[in-house]
C-alpha cells in the first residue's frame, strides 16, 4: 500500500441511488433528497477508504426492517489497514417515535416518523492509528414537512491509543473551520457537547480525544432546511480531511505486542461506553434494525484487564491526560504537548 496514494472519490451509481429512493418511500420528498444525500456520500467515502486499505474491499450487506425501511451496510474486514470498520446508511419510518427520540424530544412520542443517515467507524490494526467514529443523520416527526418536526444531527470523534498532540489539533482545526464556515454550529458549545457524550462515565474518562457532536443543528422543525442540508453535505465532506491524514502518518509506524495490547484495553472502554451509554445503539435496537449493522461499531479485538494501571512515564501513561476534556483547536502542538506532559506527570495513571 501506498500512504500517499490518493483516489478521487467514487460516486453512487443510478441503481444504489434507485434503491435509497425506494428506501425513503417519499418521491420528491425531502426525506427522498437527504437519503439519497447519504448514499452518494457512503460510496464517495468508501472508495477513498479503500485506496488508503490498498488490500482489501468493502462488502455490501442489504437489509430490509420489517416496519419500513432498510440499510445498506458497507463492512471491511482484516484488510490492509483495518481490522475492521463499516460504513453504514439507512432509512426506516414507522408509526410510533421510538422511546429513544421521544425521550429527547417533547411532544413527540406516539407520533410517526422517518430517519435516515449515514454513520461509519474505523478501526485500524495499527495501535499507532487512531479510531474514527461520524455520523450525520435526519429525522422527521409527524408528516415532516407538511405538518411535523424535522431536524438533522451530526458529530465526529477521534479515538486514539497513543494520542498525539499534532494530530489533536490537525483534527479539531478542520472541525472548527466546518464551524466557521456555518452559522448554525457553534464550534466551543459542540465540541463541549462532544466531550461530555462520549465520557464512560463509570471510568471518568473520555473514550478519545473528542471531536463535535450535536443532536439538533437547528431547534427542530424551525430552522432553514436549505441551510442545514448543506450545512450536513459539508460536514460529510469534512470527514475524510479530517481523518485520512492522520491515518496516512501513522499506518506504516513499527508496533510491538505491547502496544496492542494496550491498543486492545482502550477498544474495552470503547465497547463499554457503545453497551452502556451510546443512544445511537440504543436506537438502533429500539427500531429494530440490522443487529450485524448496529454492532459494526464494536472492534474485532478488546481485553480487559483487573485494576489495570500503565507505568508512569510510559507512552501509556502519558496518553490519559488527552481522555480528558481539553482544547486543542487554534493552538501548536508544542503548546498541547508541554500542557498534557505537565498533567501526565502530576496526575496518577489510571485506566
Amino acid at each position: 500500500m501506498n500512504p500517499n496514494a490518493r483516489r478521487a472519490p467514487r460516486d453512487a451509481t443510478e441503481p444504489q441511488i434507485d434503491d435509497m429512493r425506494a428506501l425513503a418511500a417519499a418521491p420528491g420528498s425531502r426525506r427522498e433528497r437527504v437519503a439519497v444525500m447519504m448514499r452518494t456520500w457512503q460510496e464517495r467515502i468508501v472508495s477513498q477508504l479503500e485506496a488508503l486499505d490498498g488490500q482489501s474491499r468493502f462488502k455490501e450487506h442489504a437489509w430490509d426492517r420489517p416496519g419500513g425501511g432498510g440499510g445498506r451496510a458497507r463492512v471491511i474486514e482484516q484488510g490492509g489497514v483495518f481490522e475492521r470498520g463499516g460504513v453504514n446508511v439507512s432509512a426506516v419510518h414507522g408509526e410510533r417515535a421510538p422511546d429513544a427520540i421521544a425521550k429527547q424530544h417533547d411532544g413527540v412520542a406516539g407520533q410517526p416518523y422517518f430517519a435516515t443517515g449515514l454513520s461509519m467507524v474505523l478501526h485500524p490494526i495499527n495501535p499507532h492509528v487512531p479510531s474514527f467514529h461520524a455520523n450525520v443523520r435526519y429525522f422527521e416527526i409527524g408528516l415532516g414537512e407538511q405538518s411535523g418536526v424535522w431536524w438533522f444531527g451530526g458529530g465526529a470523534d477521534l479515538t486514539p491509543n497513543y494520542p498525539q498532540a499534532a494530530d489533536a489539533v490537525a483534527f479539531h482545526d478542520e472541525l472548527k473551520a466546518f464551524c466557521d464556515r456555518h452559522p448554525q454550529p457553534d464550534y466551543d458549545t459542540i465540541k463541549a457537547v462532544c466531550d461530555d457524550y462520549f465520557t464512560v462515565r463509570h471510568r471518568n474518562e473520555m473514550r478519545g480525544i473528542g471531536g463535535i457532536f450535536y443532536d439538533e443543528l437547528s431547534t427542530p422543525g424551525s430552522g432553514d432546511f436549505e441551510a442545514d442540508f448543506a450545512a450536513s453535505e459539508d460536514l460529510l465532506s469534512t470527514l475524510m480531511p479530517a481523518y485520512l491524514p492522520i491515518a496516512e502518518r501513522h499506518v506504516a509506524d513499527p508496533y510491538d505486542d505491547s502496544q496492542v495490547h494496550w491498543q486492545r484495553i482502550r477498544r474495552g472502554r470503547y465497547v463499554e461506553f457503545n453497551l452502556v451509554y451510546d443512544r445511537g445503539t440504543r436506537f438502533g435496537l429500539e427500531t429494530r434494525g440490522n443487529i450485524e449493522a448496529i454492532l459494526m461499531s464494536m472492534p474485532g479485538n478488546a481485553s480487559w484487564a483487573f485494576d489495570h494501571h500503565p507505568e508512569p512515564g510510559t507512552p501509556e501513561a502519558n496518553a490519559l491526560p488527552y481522555f480528558q476534556p481539553r482544547a486543542y483547536a487554534g493552538r501548536t502542538a508544542a503548546d498541547v504537548e508541554h500542557e498534557v506532559l505537565t498533567a501526565a506527570h502530576s496526575t496518577p495513571s489510571s485506566t
